[in-house]
Order: structure tokens, then sequence, then C-alpha cells
């Protein structure tokens, strides 16, 4: 079983910064893209950054030049580097993984537990 944690939500300021880390733990998986999707109160899940096998990055317009997504594949650790932060960003963020793991044909999805950012000042 593939387990997703993320960490470092919290309340910040406007315009400050937040990282938020994502450890994939578990079965092994041949990842195809791992990322972070957010969702505000009363709103849908949206796509916010992923990150491809070969690294290939595409964000959702919102956060393009302020957010930036990163890999440790040697840690199994993907990172969301949020900055400029604005009260719009203000969502439970939650980790995603699409992967095959070794023991099955097919790949699936993969969640975390999610971590609340609140901007506000």
């Amino acid at each position: 079983q593939v387990q997703l944690v993320e960490s470092g939500g919290g309340l910040v300021q406007p315009g400050g910064s937040l990282r938020l880390s994502c450890q994939c733990s578990g079965s092994s998986v041949l990842f195809n893209s791992m990322g972070w999707y957010r969702q505000a109160p009363g709103k849908e899940r949206d796509l916010v950054a992923i990150i491809s096998w070969s690294g290939s990055t595409t964000y959702t317009d919102s956060v393009k030049g302020r957010f930036t997504i990163s890999r440790d594949a040697a840690k199994n650790v993907v990172y969301l580097q949020m900055d400029s932060l604005k009260p719009e960003d203000t969502a439970v963020y939650y980790c995603y993984l699409n992967g095959r793991p070794i023991s099955s044909v097919s790949a699936r999805d993969y969640w975390g537990k999610g971590t609340l950012v609140t901007i506000s000042s």
C-alpha cells in the first residue's frame, strides 16, 4: 500500500511563503506523475501543480510565477514552494500520485489526507 503524507501547511500573511512537502512511502510504485491539488471551502478540488516522471511541470494559471513544484527522487518527496501567497490560495492542499504498483498491471491514483493552508492578515 502507498501512503502520501503532507506537511508544511499553516497560517501565513498575504505576500508570505510556505513550502509543502509530501512524503511517499509504502509499496514500490512506478510513478507517472506526482503533485498537488487544492480544495477551497465550498469548491471542487482543483489541480495546482504536477511534475511528471520526466521532470516536466504543469501549473494552473493562477499560481504560475508564484509556486514551484519539485521532486527529490531519492527521498520520494515532492515539494511545493509557494511564494507571494494570496488570500485566494487558502485551501486544503492534497498530495497526489499516479503510478503503477509493481505488483499490478495498471496505474491508479493515490491521495494524501491534506494539509490546510490559510492566508490571512
